[in-house]
């Protein structure tokens, strides 16, 4: 049974796993350097703000999502979860939470613009390069729930 929760310190070593194994199966495009060198910011940032976190019956996080502004920043599902309904569920609460939800994609990821495309998301725009300028174009979403 999957319920949500807030992040807690001893999570912590279990959302980089999260984040290092799903980026391994859908981020195939990033350079080496560029994967270290986000880790690395990650590591950093991860403590810094409130993740939800979608947990198992034995309270194990499965995936987490970050939320700021009404903007999903990350959403991130171990790959051992994939299609089992833990990401549409942390999207339903992040879209009740947030009825205008926005969030940016990595157009080389059409696994996960087709994810947000299923769940209602309509395009809005493009950028060249990611948040942090790297050559990685970001498609920019936003939920509809008219579509």
């Amino acid at each position: 049974m999957l319920k949500m929760r807030a992040f807690r310190d001893q999570d912590f070593e279990r959302i980089m796993d999260i984040w290092r194994h799903a980026v391994d199966a859908t981020h195939d495009f990033l350079s080496a350097a560029d994967r270290t060198a986000i880790e690395h910011e990650l590591l950093a940032f991860f403590p810094t703000v409130t993740l939800e976190l979608a947990v198992d019956a034995a309270d194990i996080p499965q995936g987490f999502m970050f939320l700021h502004d009404g903007h999903l920043e990350a959403l991130f599902v171990h790959p051992d979860q994939h299609g089992k309904g833990i990401g549409r569920a942390m999207m339903k609460n992040a879209i009740a939470i947030h009825p205008e939800l926005t969030t940016d994609v990595n157009e080389q990821n059409p696994q996960a613009l087709g994810f947000y495309e299923r769940l209602g998301f309509v395009r809005t725009g493009r950028s060249g390069l990611d948040g942090q300028g790297r050559p990685y174009p970001l498609i920019h979403l936003r939920y509809d729930p008219y579509r």
